[in-house]
């Protein structure tokens, strides 16, 4: 197989998260020698797909067409697999028709695969409308491929995204956090098995989340733990 990956990001931030991840695979020799020499990473930023899908929802026929026009530009340099890390535009990704020129993957899939095996109430926490419901039909997909049966429950972090926005990441975080633990202190509410971090820009609130007692979910390294397998 051709051992050459290409990542479609909305936001500039995840080119370091996901090279850092596939770096500490490396050095813990976890797929040595797959990871280095071996394994070619590019990866491709376009923020404009995520704003699109925010004015003009997903099912626009014009920004269907944008995420594969992205896809095709991240394969050009060979990859065998490209992988979208934006929640709100997986679904468009995976879908994507490739003429078996390369795979599409969603980061968050493997997430998704967790969460249904944790359940069966989980928690799908979001920063952005638009990714909701393509995160919920994400699980529903991976509870029928499973043949499990799952409750969800969204909660919308409102006003975390301008921070995110703005640069503020740690105003971020902490709105993330401080809404999970407001939703887990919530004594009329049922009491999720797993909370999905649905952004992987939420990846670095899971450690601030951990003493919890509930399994807290981020795509960034299970997904990587899942391309790094498949490659």
């Amino acid at each position: 197989m051709n051992r050459s990956v290409a990542f479609l990001h909305t936001s500039p931030v995840h080119v370091e998260t996901f090279d850092g991840l596939l770096r500490a695979a490396d050095e813990a020799q976890q797929v040595r020698p797959v990871v280095g020499e071996v394994l070619q990473i590019e990866h491709v930023v376009d923020e404009a797909l995520l704003s699109d899908a925010r004015r003009t929802g997903i099912e626009d026929p014009g920004l269907i067409a944008r995420v594969h026009e992205a896809l095709g530009r991240a394969a050009s340099g060979g990859a065998s697999l490209v992988v979208c890390t934006c929640s709100t535009i997986g679904g468009l990704a995976e879908h994507a028709p490739t003429a078996g020129r390369f795979k599409v993957a969603r980061i968050d899939r493997a997430m998704a695969d967790r969460a249904v095996q944790l359940g069966p109430n989980v928690l799908i926490v979001a920063a952005l409308a638009s990714t909701l419901a393509p995160t919920e039909q994400l699980i529903r997909e991976s509870a029928a491929a499973l043949d499990a049966a799952v409750s969800i429950e969204s909660l919308l972090v409102d006003g975390a995204w301008q921070h995110f926005e703005a640069g503020h990441v740690e105003h971020y975080l902490m709105a993330i956090v401080d809404a999970v633990r407001a939703r887990m202190g919530d004594e009329h509410s049922i009491r999720p098995d797993v909370v999905v971090l649905a952004q992987a820009s939420m990846a670095p609130a899971l450690e601030r989340l951990n003493s919890s007692g509930i399994e807290v979910l981020a795509s960034p390294q299970l997904g990587v733990a899942a391309i790094l397998a498949y490659l």
